[in-house]
């Protein structure tokens, strides 16, 4: 007998699973704080060079006679911000104010206010682009954990890995609080970004080892939403605590609060069945029966056996195949440009110009129904034609953002949002999508390669803004460039919707036949063969 068979009989979706849904979501909200907290303790502030060597002439001087000394102006008036006159050897006469040069002894903030990771560590002028940097490095630390956390959490089942990672995230993101310099806060928070990775890998790995497989699609989104829920409440954090270092304790401490998971938060009894531990994983059955006030006899526990393994595909079929060769390349594009330019549009939230809390709380506030929305639209449209429509609604809107003026904030920020709520929307679609196109033999090396490519879109999203300096337009027509083509190459990718799964090279995916809805709005989609042990390999591949 195999595992969705008891599923069957225990409930695919009872109050056991809601459960654990809840329980999956509570991490999945604090994640955004550790994910996208960085861009509000780095909000730019007025600065300029620390002139205190001309106090050595005692000329008795009122601070504003100082700065016009000793800091050039720009055309406007204001202060340059990292230049000022060459220091003076001897009196006031030998100030040169004809030649300037970079800040020598740090920077001055003149406006009061709670210490910030910029103006604690400096990280303006020449070291402003260390922020870009650090945000990059804190996604390599994701990829890293993917690589890391994902074959542990075969070895050691989802619920530890769920219980050690939440216990990293928790103390390395209080270390970054305590950090005394931005090496150190860089390499804590990468090991934050690799513990988030785990989270992700192993919270999805057990959601839909418990559910039915018509439910997985739905677990998937609402997982994605309360996400985007801990985005909009991380206006509010960021808003209340201003001091970077309360920062970090604020978004990190309540990880603490969630010790009870060790005693509540079950293991897979899928996974516990393929170590070939039996008798545990049928404790975790009954248990799962009890709580869904089912009963499931013991001649039905006695035919449960570990899961068959599937046929193996060679990863040279990916490149003999024409068809399986051009769905990966253009999943692959498709993964690459929603990390990119998602996380490029999160990072850069302050640079459209209206106030950055409120539009990060409508940032997360529109994820929500977008997101939510793919549970219909997938099923309406297909899984084609919303990939390709959320792709290139995003592309065109980034592509129009650099040609409105400044002087309509509120234009370019309604922009943004519709782009971002298309981006969202996309990489929900894209995670469903992939798991549907890809053969069976192959699902899992497809993914992890497509996982791959989103991972190197996220370290690189950080970086794209530093073209910003050359031009402001740049990043984002090259964020739209690259969304259009993913748009665009996704009509050339088969339908899934109402096809069984391909379970081998033999033939494309358009040629499956077509299934019948049985209930509920997912029936219509994957249709299992009898194999089912792609399904914990796609869950885990998925959230690399």
């Amino acid at each position: 007998m195999e595992f969705g068979d008891i599923l069957k009989a225990i409930g695919e979706f009872g109050w056991f699973q809601k459960r654990l849904v809840l329980l999956l979501c509570i991490p999945n909200f604090l994640t955004a704080f550790h994910l996208f907290g960085q861009v509000f303790i780095v909000m730019d502030v007025p600065h300029y060079c620390n002139t205190g060597w001309i106090r050595k002439f005692d000329l008795n001087l009122t601070g504003e006679q100082e700065l016009n000394l000793t800091i050039p102006r720009k055309p406007d008036g204001s202060l340059e911000e990292c230049r000022m006159f060459t220091p003076a050897q001897g009196g006031l006469q030998s100030i040169q104010f004809n030649s300037t040069e970079e800040c020598q002894d740090g920077w001055v903030y003149p406006e009061e206010g709670p210490p910030t990771l910029l103006t604690e560590f400096n990280l303006v002028c020449e070291r402003k682009n260390l922020n870009d940097i650090s945000q990059s490095i804190f996604m390599a630390g994701v990829l890293v954990g993917a690589l890391i956390f994902g074959p542990l959490s075969d070895r050691i089942g989802s619920r530890n890995t769920i219980l050690l990672t939440l216990l990293l995230m928790g103390s390395f993101g209080l270390g970054a609080g305590l950090a005394p310099n931005l090496y150190v806060y860089i390499a804590l928070r990468t090991i934050v970004g690799a513990a988030f990775a785990g989270i992700s890998i192993s919270m999805t790995a057990l959601g839909s080892e418990w559910v039915g497989a018509s439910y997985r699609p739905v677990i998937l989104i609402v997982a994605h939403c309360c996400n985007a829920v801990g985005q909009a409440a991380l206006a509010g954090l960021a808003y209340s605590v201003r001091d970077w270092r309360h920062y970090q304790f604020a978004g990190s401490a309540p990880v603490f609060g969630l010790f009870f998971y060790i005693w509540v938060l079950p293991s897979s009894a899928r996974w516990l069945l393929t170590r070939g531990k039996t008798e545990e994983a049928k404790k975790e059955i009954q248990r799962a029966a009890s709580i869904n006030k089912q009963s499931i006899s013991e001649d039905l526990l006695k035919q449960l056996a570990p899961p068959k393994k599937g046929g193996s595909g060679s990863t040279l079929d990916l490149f003999k195949k024409p068809y399986l060769r051009k769905i990966t390349l253009i999943m692959a594009w498709v993964w690459f440009v929603d990390s990119l330019v998602y996380y490029g549009m999160s990072f850069h939230v302050g640079n459209f110009g209206l106030d950055i809390y409120m539009t990060q709380l409508v940032f997360g506030a529109i994820e929500i129904p977008a997101r939510a929305s793919c549970i219909f639209l997938l099923e309406w449209m297909g899984r084609k034609k919303c990939q390709a429509g959320w792709l290139l609604l995003s592309g065109v809107v980034c592509m129009i953002i650099p040609a409105i003026p400044k002087t309509l904030p509120i234009v370019v920020t309604v922009l943004a949002v519709i782009g971002k709520a298309a981006l969202s929307a996309s990489f929900s679609t894209t995670y469903v999508f992939s798991a549907e196109v890809f053969p069976t033999v192959l699902r899992q090396t497809c993914l992890g390669l497509c996982s791959i490519s989103a991972r190197i879109g996220g370290i690189l999203a950080p970086l794209v803004g530093l073209l910003d300096e050359i031009h402001p337009a740049i990043s984002m027509v090259l964020f739209g460039g690259m969304a259009l083509a993913g748009g665009i190459l996704c009509f050339f990718l088969p339908e899934t919707r109402n096809r069984d799964l391909q379970d081998d090279t033999t033939a494309s995916p358009s040629s499956q036949r077509s299934s019948k809805a049985v209930r509920g709005v997912f029936e219509n989609g994957p249709v299992e063969k009898k194999d089912r042990s792609w399904i914990r390999e796609t869950a885990k591949s998925t959230f690399l």
